[in-house]
């Protein structure tokens, strides 16, 4: 990693958070927490803290899930902690950092806290009610390099970005890789870069819903959305995970 003299004077550089989960599907409403890590990187990208979890998820893991994260139902009924206790754990953990003004990262974020605040309802667990400070380096790369081809996956962002990313789809892995990612797009692009993580959240809101609004007319137009179809740029939560868990049970 380069040394802290190459990073730019942005007060979120250092520390900051990382989060990831790996789960049972991609349906953030029904789907479940297999593990999660939430962990703090410095300045270098080198790691302070470090927390892993392993979940029953109490439903069986499909065999496609176990093929991406390698963890089998068997393995997470014998090894796995209770459902509840991992996103309350997670939960608390996030809290923590939250509120020692520690930004978090997270790609792709609005899945990972989607998904968790969906979890919080399903096990009566105290929800982050506003996620902030947030730092998705999915939504940073798409607003700051808009037109470059080719896929936006984790491994492929890391790529570009010349940050080592080995054992993808394990939670601890990419955490670490999505907190590089974002330190070197704050290096590449630091004279357009907000100097503060909630100034740079807020900027997220919205290139997070001029990404989907692009998105929805594109796949509308080779159709694989119908034209009254609109994708939900809502972030860092989806707002259909938040109105669901505003309703009563």
């Amino acid at each position: 990693m380069s040394d802290s003299a190459a990073l730019p004077a942005i007060s979120w550089a250092s520390p900051i958070g990382v989060f990831d989960l790996e789960t049972t599907g991609v349906d953030v409403s029904t789907d479940r927490i297999v593990t999660a890590h939430v962990g703090v990187l410095d300045a270098n990208g080198l790691v302070l803290e470090s927390k892993n979890w392993l979940a029953n998820p109490g439903i069986p893991i499909p065999e496609q899930a176990t093929a991406v994260h390698g963890i089998s139902t068997e393995r997470a009924r014998l090894h796995g902690h209770l459902a509840s206790a991992v996103v309350r754990d997670v939960t608390e953990e996030l809290r923590r950092l939250f509120q020692q003004g520690i930004p978090v990262v997270a790609f792709n974020a609005n899945y990972d806290f989607s998904l968790l605040l969906a979890e919080c309802h399903r096990h009566g667990v105290d929800p982050i009610s506003d996620p902030t400070p947030v730092i998705d380096p999915l939504v940073m790369d798409k607003a700051f390099d808009r037109y470059r081809r080719g896929k936006r996956r984790l491994t492929d962002v890391a790529e570009h970005y010349g940050v080592a990313l080995e054992n993808a789809h394990d939670a601890a892995a990419d955490a670490r890789a999505a907190g590089r990612v974002a330190q070197a797009i704050a290096r590449e692009y630091s004279s357009l870069m907000p100097g503060t993580a909630r100034e740079l959240h807020t900027r997220q809101i919205a290139w997070a819903r001029s990404q989907a609004a692009s998105l929805t007319d594109y796949f509308i137009r080779i159709g694989r959305l119908d034209a009254d179809e609109v994708l939900d740029g809502s972030w860092p939560v989806r707002s259909g995970v938040v109105d669901a868990q505003r309703s009563p049970a």
